[in-house]
């Protein structure tokens, strides 16, 4: 089957989850505390606090599968054919440098067939990302280069007949594709490029539609994980795991009976709960900070036994790359470089030759802060939204270096006006650098991104 939908920017809200990993990290995040340490649990506390942590993952992807299925069916794409602007309130912490194209894939009634067109010079990246959210495998100008090419995917229980052929480990799996856009004036061949993406694949009945979220009731919330589990067993790599939450009766070969425990018992299970999403609100393991800015773990993406890691990803940034395709930093503003007032600006200075090292692009990102804490482009008189690599009249200083502008009201300098990316007139914001392909000084932080400084708008 090779078929292709166009959705309408309402739409496309479906791939809300997709945007990236920049909304974890949004600023209210990143100075929180370690909360104080616990005395061991009861049994089943623990077990409950594991078991919620551990799943989390496969009940997003259920619940952002079932979300894109209602408009579409397994094994087909579905195109965003247009870049995000202030308009866009469906997504949050959008990007405005690529399009996406998505399709869940069920493999269990044979393999899929993917075919990439040649790109030219066109960053193009394809992720295969299984139901625990591991990325399996990413193909395209990092890894298979922009020749494009035929790519065989098959499920768990499939025979291979290549050493080429790309192995899910679950029979679910989610495949974005990334395509560069250099500006509105280069959409039509960007969408020239998503044409030519095939998918010919068996044709498949859409699963069960997942009802509930990770806040619903213990007794539900783990029945819908006894049928995830199911469906993706978890890997022998996770056997330890599965020992430590085997007195809920939790497995691919069991099932779970919230009838079967007594009060005291259930009582200890909704207190696991409890400890489960307090852990996982806790921003403090996420990361590191360098020179201001919110630096990811370097597992993102091929979580292996960070489970913790693992779920709070899954919840605040599904779908993320890993840092070897793409690092994204948010700024970590201090409250006055926040309050950015009349008269001052925010100036991000980049050295000659010390603009981020990446091999495909980069941009910086600046969003408004809603009270519920989503980000979203600012309406602004120039509809600028980022500013990077190919961002057409920047002006650089006479020694190489470039000085990028953030206030909230336009600089009278015509210089710094070129350089200028605006901030709302008064909500708070947040600032995201997505570097993708970044070369290794980025990944070792031999390279760091400067220091915002608060400075006197001339």
């Amino acid at each position: 089957m090779i078929s292709f939908t166009t959705p309408n920017r309402r739409g496309f809200m479906t791939l809300a989850t997709s945007a990236g990993l920049a909304s974890l990290f949004a600023p209210k995040f990143l100075h929180a505390q370690v909360p104080p340490a616990v005395p061991p649990l009861p049994p089943f506390a623990e077990a409950s606090r594991q078991a919620w942590i551990f799943t989390v993952p496969l009940v997003e992807m259920a619940l952002a599968r079932t979300k894109m299925l209602k408009t579409t069916l397994p094994n087909t794409f579905l195109h965003k054919r247009i870049l995000s602007d202030w308009q866009d309130r469906f997504i949050t912490t959008p990007n405005n440098d690529t399009l996406y194209s998505i399709a869940w894939l069920d493999l269990a009634a044979g393999p899929v067939q993917l075919q990439l067109p040649p790109t030219r010079d066109r960053y193009i990246s394809a992720a295969l990302i299984d139901t625990y959210t591991n990325n399996v495998a990413i193909l395209g100008s990092r890894t298979t280069g922009n020749d494009g090419g035929s790519f065989t995917i098959i499920g768990p229980e499939q025979s291979s007949h290549s050493p080429t052929d790309i192995r899910s480990p679950t029979r679910w799996a989610c495949l974005l594709i990334r395509t560069l856009v250099n500006g509105h004036q280069d959409l039509s061949a960007a969408h020239d490029v998503q044409d030519r993406i095939v998918l010919q694949a068996p044709s498949v009945a859409k699963p069960p539609a997942l009802t509930i979220d990770r806040n619903a009731p213990w007794q539900d919330y783990f029945s819908a994980a006894q049928s995830l589990l199911a469906e993706s067993p978890a890997f022998a790599t996770d056997e330890a795991l599965l020992q430590k939450i085997a007195p809920l009766g939790l497995s691919a070969n069991h099932r779970f009976d919230p009838n079967s425990f007594s009060d005291a018992q259930a009582a200890e299970i909704r207190l696991g709960l409890d400890h489960a999403k307090s852990d996982l609100a806790n921003r403090s393991t996420l990361g590191t900070a360098q020179n201001g800015w919110f630096w990811p773990k370097p597992d993102l993406g091929d979580f292996k036994q960070d489970y913790l890691y693992r779920a709070q990803v899954a919840v605040g940034g599904l779908l993320a790359l890993p840092n070897d395709e793409a690092l994204y930093l948010v700024a970590a503003l201090t409250p006055e470089q926040q309050a950015c007032p009349a008269g001052k600006s925010l100036l991000l200075h980049f050295s000659a030759g010390q603009l981020p090292p990446v091999n495909a692009f980069w941009s910086l990102s600046l969003y408004e802060a809603t009270p519920e804490h989503q980000y979203f482009f600012t309406r602004n008189p120039i509809n600028r939204y980022a500013i990077g690599d190919r961002t057409p009249g920047l002006i650089k200083n006479t020694d190489g270096s470039l000085d990028i502008i953030i206030s909230r009201q336009k600089p009278a300098n015509p210089k710094q006006s070129a350089n200028w990316l605006p901030a709302p007139p008064h909500a708070p914001f947040g600032l995201f650098l997505r570097t993708y392909m970044p070369q290794q000084t980025l990944l070792n932080h031999t390279w760091t991104v400067p220091t915002l400084q608060l400075v006197d708008t001339p």
